[in-house]
């Protein structure tokens, strides 16, 4: 009796992540067929999105591991379930994560029901830096092996029926060694850089990418005495914690320390800055997160301990959840950190697992 080969379909970004995921899947016996994805159109005055040229690499290595690459445009999807929201954020003076929507709505939504229910998949794919442990009959998710490159604070969304059918076949190595097999293997993409910027959109400005969508509005920036000392042309243009841009350095009878932007005033169009990075202003004591995953659907006794990151780039802190309802949770951290932006998401681990997370509404100041 012959038994069928497991099919995968998996999103080839172009990238040496997703090409060498497709090399592996096809390594261990998977009938391996290759997507890409066009989510954004080409019509911006900068030219910022280098779609075409990675479907043009994309193409080459489905032709060099001979993979078929079905291809599929998802852009007035993007635009409708993602980039809208995106704006929306910024327009209400947060800053969103148009990542961690993408892989919701997108990635693990239209790209997951199109390859089981069009291309009969098993399986999908994707390149990330991150892992599934199936344990007791339940589907886990885990942080890469590589700390540097694990991607698990992007996925939370996720729920354990789809990591049954989601494989992450690099999840398990280094960033260098995934480059050193594209290398040895022969594929182009060996050194080609890693991308940068809003998810399927590419490197960009991101001040003169809003300008486009968002109409600029000046307004004061002030201290949090209530001093005027700059002005601004728009608060969408800076974040909570952001030094740079800010155009206020150097002034006479203030402490020669920089400053950071600590809120927003919507009400007023005010930008509220302090001096020092170690500013009580700058520091929250905890935050209100709403829409809220669990990715194993675990009902928690209260208070509940765990580690949070409140962005990519951080290290986690020890926490507590407080409270939980059907809107909100309440966390509370063991020591104050710096910048908690609302927007963004605070995502949870019990060690190597990521358990879930949610959107950050408001943070609880230190002061």
């Amino acid at each position: 009796m012959i038994t069928r080969k497991k099919k995968v379909i998996i999103a080839m970004s172009g990238g040496v992540d997703s090409s060498v995921a497709a090399w592996f899947l096809k390594k261990n016996d998977y009938l391996v067929e290759g997507l890409f994805m066009k989510n954004w159109e080409e019509n911006d005055k900068e030219n910022y999105c280098h779609a075409a040229e990675d479907l043009y690499d994309a193409e080459n290595v489905c032709k060099k591991l001979n993979i078929y690459l079905h291809k599929i445009n998802f852009s007035q999807e993007y635009w409708e379930q993602v980039f809208k929201n995106f704006l929306n954020e910024y327009k209400k003076g947060n800053t969103p994560n148009p990542d961690i929507l993408c892989n919701k709505e997108i990635k693990f939504k239209l790209f997951f029901n199109y390859a089981v229910e069009h291309l009969q998949a098993d399986y999908i794919a994707t390149g990330h830096y991150a892992r599934i442990l199936k344990k007791n009959g339940i589907n886990y998710l885990l942080k890469a092996i590589d700390r540097n490159k694990d991607q698990s604070y992007f996925l939370y969304t996720l729920q354990s029926h789809q990591l049954e059918r989601i494989l992450f076949p690099i999840g398990a190595f280094k960033k260098n060694k995934i480059r050193m097999i594209a290398k040895k293997i022969g594929l182009k993409v060996a050194e080609k850089k890693d991308s940068t910027g809003i998810c399927f959109i590419g490197p960009k400005n991101i001040n003169n990418f809003l300008s486009y969508y968002i109409k600029e509005k000046k307004g004061n920036i002030v201290t949090i005495n209530g001093e005027i000392i700059g002005s601004h042309n728009g608060l969408f243009y800076y974040t909570l914690g952001q030094r740079k841009g800010l155009k206020i350095g150097g002034m006479k009878d203030k402490y020669n320390m920089p400053w950071y932007v600590v809120s927003k005033n919507i009400q007023t169009n005010s930008l509220i800055v302090a001096q020092g990075l170690s500013n009580p202003y700058l520091m929250s004591i905890g935050l209100i997160a709403e829409k809220i995953n669990w990715i194993n659907n675990i009902k928690f006794k209260l208070p509940f301990f765990c580690k949070a990151k409140t962005r990519y780039r951080q290290n986690e802190v020890s926490c507590q959840i407080k409270y939980i309802d059907n809107l909100y949770i309440k966390i509370l951290f063991d020591i104050p950190i710096i910048a908690v932006t609302p927007g963004q998401s605070v995502v949870f681990y019990l060690s190597d697992t990521c358990i879930g997370g949610g959107i950050i509404k408001c943070k609880l100041p230190l002061l």
